[in-house]
C-alpha cells in the first residue's frame, strides 16, 4: 500500500510540473491580456481633512488624524505662552503654585507664618497671544494674586515682564499687556458650532514645567456649569455654559488654549475634575470674544450686575411646596440694584426681561450677561402669593 501511495504522489508531481511547463505561459500571456483590459481599480480609505483643494480647486489633500495635531501644534504653538510668578515668601506649600488645585491661594501661608523671605520664581499657568502688540489672554485665578510680579515666556522662550493686568469680575478671565509687537497672534474660533465628541487638542505648560505640552481628546460636553474654588474656604466662583473635554488637562494648563482641527481657539482651558479622570473644562471662546470687545471699546472688563444670591427652584420642588419655579432669592447685595429695585430676601424670581428663569442655575445668570451695563431691565417677582413687576437699572459688576 505505501509503495502504491509513493507512486502516485510521484506520478502527480510529474503531471502538475508537466501542465505548468506547457500552460503556464499561455496562462500568464491570458492574465495579461484581461488586466489590460479591465479597468484599474484603486482603494482609498479617507479620514477627515484639514484642507480637500489644491490650487486648482480639485480636491487633492486627504489625511489623518496624526497629520491634525501636528499641523494644529505646529501653526498655534507660537500663541501659546508660559505665565511665570515671582513674589517673595518664606514657606511656600506645593500646592499655593498650583493654579488647579489651589486656584485662588487657599494654601498660600499666612502673614504670620512668613520669615524673612524668599524669592520664588516659578511657571504656573499657560495663555496665548490676542493681538500683535501683546495682550494676552489668561485665567484670573492664575494671576489671582495682586502682590506678585509675573512674566510672560514665548515659545523662542523670550522672557517679557507683565505690565498690567485687566481681571473680569464674572468670568475666570483676565488680559495682561506686555510691551512688544509683531506677535504672532491665536485665530479665535466659534464655540456655538462646536459638537459632542468633536475633536479637540490642549496645549499649556502641564505641571508648571513641560512647556509646550500637547494633549487630544474630545468634546466630551457642552453647557455644562461648575464651580471653581474651594468650598470649605467660603470662597468659589460659579462657571456656567463651559465645554467638559477629555483632552489631558493637568495643573499649569490653566489659561492656555483648547483647539478645534484647524487650530483655532474654541476654549480656554479652566479646571479639572478631582473626582474623576479625564474630565476637563474650558470656558467657551465665544465668551472670551465678547469680554475682548468689550475690553477693546472701554479698555476695562465691564460686566452687568443685578446683586443677589440665589438658589433654583426646580418643578418638583415648585410643587411640592406650591411655589413658582423660579430663582428664590437668598441674598440681596447691600446698595446692589436689587436692593434698589426693591428685591428683597425670600422673593423668587420667575422672569427676567420676559423671559422664564428656568429651572438651571444658569439661566438667570445668563439674561444679565446677554444685558448691558445701565440697561433697565423688567423682573418679575412671586412675594407671599402675589405676582409683581420691578425694574431694575443694571450696574457695572466691582
Amino acid at each position: 500500500m505505501r509503495k502504491f501511495l509513493s507512486s502516485f504522489i510521484v506520478t502527480a508531481a510529474v503531471v502538475i510540473f508537466l501542465l505548468i511547463a506547457v500552460y503556464g505561459p499561455a496562462m500568464n500571456r491570458f492574465l495579461n491580456f484581461v488586466g489590460e483590459k479591465l479597468p484599474k481599480l484603486s482603494f482609498n480609505i479617507q479620514r477627515p481633512s484639514v484642507n480637500t483643494q489644491g490650487p486648482s480647486g480639485e480636491k487633492v489633500i486627504i489625511v489623518n488624524e496624526e497629520s491634525v495635531v501636528t499641523d494644529v501644534a505646529e501653526k498655534s504653538s507660537l500663541s501659546v505662552v508660559t505665565v511665570g510668578i515671582k513674589k517673595t515668601q518664606d514657606r511656600v506649600n506645593p500646592l499655593w503654585s498650583d493654579p488647579f488645585l489651589d486656584p485662588f491661594g487657599f494654601f498660600a501661608p499666612s502673614p504670620q507664618s512668613r520669615g524673612a523671605g524668599k524669592n520664588i520664581e516659578q511657571d504656573i499657568g499657560s495663555g496665548f497671544i490676542i493681538s500683535s502688540d501683546g495682550l494676552i489672554v489668561t485665567n484670573k485665578h492664575v494671576v489671582s494674586d495682586a502682590e506678585a510680579s509675573y512674566r510672560i515666556i514665548t515659545k523662542d522662550d523670550k522672557t517679557y515682564e507683565v505690565k498690567k493686568i485687566y481681571r473680569d469680575p464674572t468670568n475666570d478671565l483676565a488680559i495682561l499687556k506686555i510691551d512688544g509687537s509683531g506677535f504672532k497672534t491665536m485665530e479665535l474660533g466659534d464655540s456655538s458650532k462646536l459638537k459632542l465628541g468633536q475633536l479637540v487638542i490642549a496645549i499649556g505648560t502641564a505641571l508648571g514645567e513641560f512647556r509646550y505640552t500637547v494633549t487630544t481628546g474630545v468634546v466630551s460636553g457642552l453647557g455644562r456649569s461648575i464651580s471653581a474654588g474651594s468650598p470649605l474656604e467660603g470662597a468659589v466662583e460659579r462657571l456656567d455654559d463651559v465645554i467638559q473635554t477629555d483632552a489631558a488637562i493637568n495643573p499649569g494648563n490653566s489659561g492656555g488654549p483648547l483647539l478645534n482641527s484647524v487650530g483655532q481657539a474654541i476654549g480656554v482651558n479652566t479646571a479639572i475634575s478631582t473626582e474623576g479622570q479625564n474630565i476637563g473644562f474650558a470656558i467657551p471662546i465665544n465668551v472670551v470674544k465678547d469680554a475682548i470687545d468689550n475690553f477693546n471699546k472701554t479698555g476695562k472688563f465691564s460686566r452687568p450686575f443685578l446683586g443677589v444670591r440665589y438658589r433654583v427652584i426646580d418643578q418638583k420642588t415648585a410643587l411640592l411646596n406650591e411655589v413658582p419655579q423660579g430663582a428664590l432669592v437668598q441674598e440681596v447685595i447691600a446698595g446692589s440694584p436689587a436692593e434698589k429695585g426693591g428685591l428683597t430676601d425670600g422673593d423668587i424670581i420667575t422672569k427676567i426681561a420676559g423671559k422664564k428663569v428656568a429651572g438651571d442655575d444658569s439661566s438667570l445668570a445668563k439674561e444679565v450677561a446677554d444685558h448691558k451695563v445701565g440697561d433697565n431691565v423688567s423682573v418679575e417677582i412671586w412675594r407671599d402669593g402675589v405676582t409683581k413687576t420691578l425694574t431694575v437699572t443694571l450696574e457695572e459688576a466691582k
